[in-house]
């Protein structure tokens, strides 16, 4: 079988725009060419102001481009051209009909296989697919079927599952170093060999003891767990953050010690106001959404528990503030320091917000009746309206948003005058504000809120701030402890 010399990517976005740079640098002898339908994001991968920040993508980007890495909106003659087809479009959750808040709707999927049967020529001998977007188990075989039925005279397709393991804000990192690469395949003659060929792109720089092969469906499996696991981990540690507020003991004193414990891990133990983002919460509701097709209603809702605790956390962390603050904060200005879910994330100048723990916060507060003043360092305030005003977080009229919210481009305009400061992203510019000069601006008492736990308490405390964070009680009462 001949060495693959051309690659096509069949969507520009965060798992296929970073995956194909890469893989253009670390293979100069291959043509990797990522297309999509939308000129606007094209032309930004083509300008020095790319559609998606991760540290260190802009310099691969001005390394490769022009080279052996191209970005175009030619679909078809890139997918003519192409030894080896990506599949790296969107796969968001269903808003209506069947599956309606759970499943994957893979209309973009299907849609991607339709165009690769039509647009292949008669003659052009093997073409491998690979999914690389987050898809449910038995999609490969969905895109085999519509393949299979669309074949033309002198084409062969094998269609593999190699699902990505990417963290926002470290995905070149974790794409350059991987833990490991999953390649999932047909167990014929011609499925090996197909594993094999995607197998040879990759050990140009990943090990061959980190390559995995293994079926199709295990393949696609292993994503939907990977990440259902880490987020019941985080919703696992934000418990335990909940006992030790009640009792006085430091979630982090205690993260410390249940990871030292070499069958645990330190990993993903940090408590925060929650978990956000693109993928840990879609992914955990497909995997309900199939345990409940497969009539397995145990399973589904043992997963159901890990998203509807970590809407709990955001919530209990509202209350908190709300509770802190004379248990009102009807017409009280309350500043939000982050708005993206995570720090070191984000397209152009905007911080990725989806699923932000940030959104709901600011959804509880505005509904006890707070006003809103917030600062991100990457997110823009169109971007910031957009969320607050989706109608499952305000019902109402948008123009109450408006009234309600104001945006800053500085924190230190953004806390003035404030009842509370709250810090709901990671942001490292956080940690080196002056709290001091924040502090003689606000209302007394000041209050601040830490809901990543990166500030130091302490020197806070002693400026004047009354300071609240998650899994520890900094100004403990007596509490009268009954033990059943």
């Amino acid at each position: 079988m001949s060495p693959i010399r051309s690659i096509c990517c069949l969507g520009a976005g965060y798992v296929g725009g970073p995956t194909c740079c890469i893989m253009a640098q670390q293979c100069p002898d291959i043509t990797v060419t990522v297309v999509d339908k939308s000129v606007e994001r094209i032309a930004a991968w083509n300008s020095s102001n790319l559609p998606i920040y991760e540290p260190g993508l802009q310099e691969v980007v001005e390394e490769c481009r022009g080279k052996n890495l191209h970005f175009s909106t030619d679909i078809e003659q890139a997918i003519k051209q192409a030894d080896l087809v990506f599949i790296c479009v969107n796969t968001p959750t269903k808003t209506f009909g069947l599956g309606k808040g759970k499943a994957a709707d893979l209309k973009y999927v299907e849609l991607a296989a339709r165009m690769i049967a039509d647009t292949v020529e008669e003659g052009q001998g093997r073409k491998i697919v690979v999914e690389k977007s987050t898809v449910p188990v038995k999609a490969a075989e969905s895109i085999s079927n519509i393949l299979r039925h669309n074949i033309k005279p002198g084409v062969t397709f094998q269609v593999l599952s190699n699902p990505e393991f990417l963290a926002e804000g470290t995905a070149i990192e974790d794409l350059l170093k991987p833990d490991r690469v999953l390649i999932g395949g047909e167990e014929t003659e011609e499925g090996k060999e197909a594993i094999s060929a995607l197998g040879e792109v990759y050990r140009h720089w990943v090990p061959q003891e980190r390559i995995i092969t293994m079926n199709t469906w295990s393949s696609e499996l292993s994503k939907l767990a990977a990440n259902a696991f880490l987020a019941q981990r985080i919703s696992s540690i934000n418990s335990m953050s909940a006992v030790c507020e009640a009792t006085g003991a430091d979630v982090s004193e205690v993260a410390e010690a249940i990871g030292r414990d070499t069958r645990i891990g330190p990993k993903f133990l940090q408590a925060s106001v929650g978990f956000g983002g693109s993928c840990f919460q879609k992914d955990i509701l497909n995997l309900v959404y199939i345990s409940e097709c497969l009539n397995l209603p145990e399973v589904a809702e043992y997963w159901s528990q890990v998203v509807s605790f970590n809407n709990f956390q955001r919530f209990r962390f509202s209350q908190r503030i709300v509770e802190c603050l004379f248990n009102t904060i009807t017409d009280k200005k309350i500043c939000l320091f982050g708005f993206a879910f995570k720090k070191n994330t984000g397209r152009v100048a905007k911080g990725d917000t989806r699923e932000s723990a940030a959104i709901y916060i600011a959804k509880h507060l505005l509904d006890e009746g707070a006003r809103l003043s917030i600062y991100d360092p990457k997110v823009t305030q169109q971007q910031m309206m957009m969320e607050l005003t989706q109608p499952n977080i305000s019902p109402e009229s948008p123009e109450r948003i408006h009234n309600l919210v104001t945006c800053h481009s500085d924190p230190y305009s953004a806390a003035e005058g404030a009842h509370a400061v709250v810090v709901c992203t990671e942001w490292d510019e956080f940690v080196t504000l002056d709290y001091a000069r924040i502090y003689n601006t606000m209302t007394k008492p000041a209050f601040l809120f830490d809901g990543r736990k990166i500030l130091d308490h302490e020197n806070l405390i002693k400026i004047g701030f009354h300071v609240e964070t998650i899994g520890k009680r900094l100004h403990r009462k007596n509490i009268e402890r009954s033990w059943n």
